[in-house]
């Protein structure tokens, strides 16, 4: 047995330090990042803000609305080919997603076949802690050509971001073991990693490794942040990409099982309409969602919650309060673009003064 006794940090663990400015004016900041990438020759542009392939987040139509602010969606690995094949309209956005089976591989064949197109591809498990994981994402990547990008997950550890890197032919690696607001895993099992030290020490462990041309391995933060501000503390803290669930569940584009109510129009008492009330939202591993697809394992526990969240309005909403927060962040910070918040972050260390909140 080994007991690590440096303290490790949570979002609500720590504030940004403000700093001098130069920057007059919030719109000023250039959230616009462009990646190259360890692996892959691609290069790829856009705002690294993800919408997670979880199968209410991650959709069609959270797609189209991300696009439109050069953020991609993961959409989530349970559609049926011919379906993501119609529904391909943003390419360098819709990133697909696949798990770890023979079946996984045969789909995504299919779906380039009938495509025509090269996926951005994320391999996408709980545990990325295996050898097969390992050698499921090596086995992709002999497979595709060197212009996929690769995103595989989730590790939390800097080790294992190495080995999925340098041996698995991973791009970006995806960091969080259980900080998800629909994730138990914590709960379940004991295992986990506070998510700022994850991303600190993740991040560094990749951008520590560069390839013959000077490319550097790259991280996805995913899973913990509950507010604009936890997405500004998870870039501060070296992130190159983010991924939200939570923020997003509760959107008009969200799909999945919606609860409604009738209302009146505050006018006429014979008038209502129907409104979207609520969303059921669930863990990836909640028995929900193992029930859902394929039946739950006698040989495995939930590890995931189901919790009813309010209806939130269109996702845009949700999106421009996150960017606009990183753009306040990096004013207060003195960094002119995204790219900087890292080389500009001093975090402070609190005593939790903020209260939780529900997604």
């Amino acid at each position: 047995m080994k007991i690590n006794y440096e303290p490790k940090l949570d979002f609500d663990d720590v504030l940004l330090a403000p700093h001098r400015s130069r920057t007059a004016s919030r719109s000023d900041i250039k959230l616009v990042r462009n990646f190259s990438f360890y692996h892959s020759d691609n290069v790829w542009e856009g705002v690294p803000v993800f919408a997670a392939n979880m199968d209410t987040t991650g959709s069609f139509a959270m797609s189209n609305t991300l696009a439109e602010y050069a953020m991609p969606t993961c959409l989530h690995k349970h559609y049926e080919v011919d379906d993501l094949v119609r529904e391909l309209y943003y390419p360098e956005t819709q990133w697909y997603s696949i798990g770890i089976k023979d079946a996984d591989i045969f789909k995504l064949n299919e779906f380039m076949d009938k495509s025509g197109v090269k996926p951005n591809i994320c391999i996408d498990v709980a545990n990325g802690y295996t050898d097969d994981f390992v050698d499921f994402c090596h086995r992709v990547r002999r497979h595709v050509n060197k212009h996929t990008i690769i995103m595989a997950g989730n590790v939390c550890t800097p080790e294992m971001v190495q080995e999925l890197i340098l041996h698995g032919g991973v791009d970006i690696v995806k960091i969080g073991i259980g900080p998800g607001s629909a994730c138990t895993t914590r709960l379940k099992t004991g295992v986990g990693f506070p998510q700022l030290s994850a991303i600190i020490e993740c991040s560094h462990a990749a951008h520590g490794l560069r390839n013959g041309d000077g490319r550097l391995g790259l991280v996805c933060a995913d899973g913990g942040c509950r507010t604009p501000a936890d997405v500004c503390k998870a870039f501060a803290a070296g992130a190159d990409f983010v991924m939200l669930g939570g923020m997003l569940a509760g959107t008009y584009e969200c799909e999945g099982d919606w609860q409604y109510e009738w209302v009146s129009d505050g006018k006429h008492d014979y008038y209502h309409k129907m409104v979207r009330k609520s969303l059921k939202f669930y863990g990836m591993s909640s028995s929900e969602a193992q029930s859902k697809y394929g039946g739950v394992k006698n040989y495995r526990a939930s590890e995931g919650r189901v919790k009813e969240v309010p209806y939130k309005g269109p996702a845009k909403d949700v999106i421009l309060d996150v960017l606009g927060g990183l753009r306040s962040a990096c004013a207060y910070m003195g960094a002119t673009k995204l790219k900087d918040m890292n080389k500009c972050a001093e975090f402070n260390l609190v005593n939790r003064t903020h209260f939780d909140q529900s997604v």
